[in-house]
């Protein structure tokens, strides 16, 4: 998840974060309280219809609305676009404060007298967007409920829903209800757009102020950087050319070198007393690199200090693929190249 193609779900959540932060700061929260009685019929205080809609009563309301603009903003505006996305915004904030102005005198008898803080029409209008148009990426179930990759936001929004029953039940149903008559495309809402002189207005001065919009970058390399793998291949093999004594196991080739046998039988009682020790790490060796079967089946059977060498050599490389090159190489400097072969 970025910002990326969501500037204006980020300017949102800056926004609406500042306000609520300045205004506990300052002190002056009850300003952005909305009450019929006495702020709009005794006091005539319409100024507070718009200006409730800018600040969260608490830390909390704060937190889950960042964490539902976050998850379901980016997704309706990239569907959106920036354009349309705030022109929607506009249209729901005005259309949810001539709804909860009329909510407010016809149900106030039935004691609806005060209206949620905080910009949630605005935030179930958008969820109602995102219920659909935004498809879920995956189900799954708990104890038999089912359930996918959206129902952990849908749970925050009736948690938020209930918190301050009954106005912020009220205000989420006319935010549901906002979402669907600009859906259904009643007084030709989704057709209106932001005048350009006021996109490029926001394009100049408040977009800057938004930040970078640039997408986490992503490496696509899955091994590591040729350069340093290629400097660390070849200190690697310089350490085994400097070393001049170089001890095999190669069983004796026809014409050249012959070479001693690590699994050999001992030819004298004297030697089959004096290995004992040996013999019984040999077996134990032999369990974990499988040379009971290669011995058997006539593959050179490699020692573990050239085993131990090869790992260090090529970290990333498994061990048993270590042994199988040594198994099939003549000496380890055949099992290098071979390694160094198949990485290329």
């Amino acid at each position: 998840m970025s910002f990326e193609n969501a500037s204006v779900t980020k300017g949102l959540m800056m926004g609406y974060g500042l306000t609520s932060i300045l205004a506990g700061l300052f002190d002056v929260k009850h300003y952005f309280h909305l009450q019929l009685v006495p702020h709009l019929s005794r006091h005539h205080q319409y100024w507070r219809l718009p200006l409730h809609h800018l600040a969260f009563p608490n830390s909390s309301d704060l937190f889950v609305a960042e964490l539902i603009l976050y998850h379901v903003g980016v997704h309706v505006e990239r569907q959106f676009g920036s354009v349309k996305f705030a022109s929607f915004a506009l249209v729901s904030t005005l259309l949810g404060t001539v709804l909860e102005l009329l909510s407010l005198v016809l149900f106030h008898r039935v004691g609806l007298n005060h209206i949620a803080m905080g910009p949630v029409v605005l935030i179930y209008s958008l969820l109602y967007q995102y219920s659909r148009i935004v498809p879920s990426a995956y189900n799954y179930r708990i104890f038999g409920v089912p359930l996918n990759n959206k129902s952990l936001i849908y749970l925050l929004a009736v948690q938020t829903a209930i918190s301050r029953l009954p106005s912020s039940g009220a205000v989420a149903i006319i935010g549901i209800l906002v979402g669907q008559i600009y859906r259904s495309d009643l007084a030709n809402l989704k057709a209106y757009r932001l005048p350009p002189t006021v996109v490029r207005l926001a394009t100049r001065f408040l977009l800057p102020l938004v930040g970078s919009l640039r997408p986490p970058r992503r490496s696509n390399r899955a091994l590591p950087d040729e350069a340093r793998a290629s400097s660390a291949r070849n200190a690697s093999l310089s350490t085994v050319f400097q070393n001049d004594e170089i001890i095999t196991t190669a069983r004796p080739s026809p014409g050249g070198t012959v070479a001693r046998n690590r699994n050999a039988a001992p030819t004298s009682d004297a030697e089959a007393t004096g290995t004992g020790t040996s013999s019984v790490m040999r077996e134990w060796m032999n369990e974990l690199t499988g040379r009971t079967e290669g011995a058997s089946a006539g593959i050179r059977v490699p020692s573990e200090a050239e085993i131990t060498q090869l790992t260090a050599m090529f970290p990333d490389v498994q061990r048993d693929v270590v042994v199988a090159a040594l198994q099939r190489s003549l000496n380890i400097e055949a099992a290098v190249e071979t390694l160094l072969s198949s990485q290329t």
